[in-house]
């Protein structure tokens, strides 16, 4: 998908039809599987495994207090898979564009940049992790559960380093407020198909069954 605006557009409207119902979770499914390149879409697959293992802990416990834990899996799962789709297909400067577009170039300029900086960041903590593991491996050791606590203490740590490294390079820079961009938007006739479909989604989502049958009667 080429324009940021329907991507980021698309990831907003699934996650809300896949959090409104499982009948919303299994069209933001059936969208994804026509609209991304499925599984070349998923980056870091080891963390994403990780976190449909959590899902799967929380469903388990949530089923065990007599909710509706398969229901919250299949919604979350689909919330996932939409969340690594927009991941791997995001790119350098397209929230700063999109933000800038829809805010100006103050309030939008800001809020594109803090979330471009935040993406920047995730990658940096996934390259951080990937490095650490490399690293217990070549020592000769196994990782294991109790690995993570220390680990994740160490990337914490990094990541705010990170971050007043940066705010320390704009206010020398004479960074203030705001900035001018010039955002350019290639659209496309299957990005506009697939926000038609994401709409759609949505749509079915908070429309019963019962009553899209008696429609279609």
């Amino acid at each position: 998908m080429q324009d940021p605006r329907i991507r980021l557009l698309c990831a907003f409207l699934l996650s809300l039809a896949a959090f409104a119902s499982v009948a919303g979770a299994v069209a933001v499914f059936v969208w994804w599987l026509v609209f991304t390149p499925r599984w070349r879409s998923i980056r870091h697959r080891t963390a994403i495994l990780a976190t449909f293992v959590l899902f799967v802990i929380i469903a388990g416990v949530m089923t065990l207090a007599g909710s509706d834990g398969l229901s919250y899996l299949v919604r979350m799962t689909a919330i996932l898979l939409v969340g690594t789709w927009l991941y791997a297909e995001s790119c350098a400067g397209d929230f700063l564009s999109v933000g800038t577009w829809l805010f100006g170039t103050r309030i939008g300029f800001e809020a594109g940049m803090i979330a471009g900086m935040a993406m920047q960041m995730a990658n940096g903590l996934f390259e951080d992790f990937r490095r650490i593991r490399i690293a217990i491996g070549q020592k000769g050791q196994a990782w294991s559960i109790r690995r993570i606590v220390p680990v994740g203490r160490v990337l914490i740590h990094d990541a705010l380093r990170r971050a007043d490294d940066t705010a320390e390079v704009l206010a020398t820079r004479g960074y203030r407020n705001g900035g001018t961009i010039c955002p350019h938007f290639p659209t496309t006739v299957p990005d506009a198909v697939a926000g038609i479909c994401a709409v759609v989604a949505l749509v079915l989502a908070y429309l019963p069954l019962s009553e899209f049958f008696i429609l279609n009667r």
